[in-house]
């Protein structure tokens, strides 16, 4: 089992901005999300908690695993945010006004891509870390686009200090829940 946090939130994310790759740190909304995370997460036995390396999905880490009593463990660079290229800073609307009707913009990483490493990244931590529960803690980017590819239906958003949880079968990856609702009661 796998549970998929994402990071609480930062300046950038109040303001609407792409943040991306960008290492943009919590704000103190953001480690009280984090903190309300862990108490989700209380009452079930983990065994590991992993992030992105970006400073916003670590710090979020460590909140938790101090909440929970863990170690916190490695990053993977596989679970860092999509790049947003030329975008990164700005707001959906600043970037519309400078790429209009363009919805594709210089240095701007595809899906397709951000869902590839999604799910190498899923696979990695399971192979690291084989029939343990752990809490990975990175994007809603990342996060969105690959439960959606995974569940087969698309998902609006993401929420800071959400919790998700997967889990890997023999017959690949079931989705249980998103925003921590079950995946049967998501419209």
């Amino acid at each position: 089992m796998l549970s998929l946090i994402r990071h609480g939130q930062t300046d950038w994310n109040a303001a609407g901005r792409m943040q991306g790759s960008s290492d943009i740190p919590l704000n103190d909304t953001g480690r009280e999300q984090a903190r309300e995370a862990v108490e989700v997460l209380r009452g079930s036995e983990w065994d590991v908690i992993v992030s992105s390396p970006l400073q916003r999905a670590r710090e979020t880490a460590q909140i938790i695993a101090d909440g929970l009593g863990l170690e916190l463990g490695r990053s993977y660079d596989l679970l860092i945010e999509r790049n947003y290229g030329e975008g990164e800073g700005l707001t959906k609307a600043e970037i519309d006004e400078r790429w209009p009707n363009n919805p594709v913009y210089p240095g701007l990483e595809s899906l397709h891509s951000v869902v590839e490493r999604g799910i190498a990244a899923l696979h990695e931590v399971s192979a690291d870390y084989p029939g343990k529960k752990v809490i990975v803690v990175c994007h809603g980017t990342i996060i969105r686009y690959t439960l959606s590819e995974l569940a087969g239906r698309d998902f609006d958003q993401i929420v800071n200090g959400s919790v998700s949880t997967i889990e890997k079968l023999h017959t690949g990856w079931c989705v249980h829940t998103v925003n921590g609702a079950p995946l049967s009661r998501i419209d």
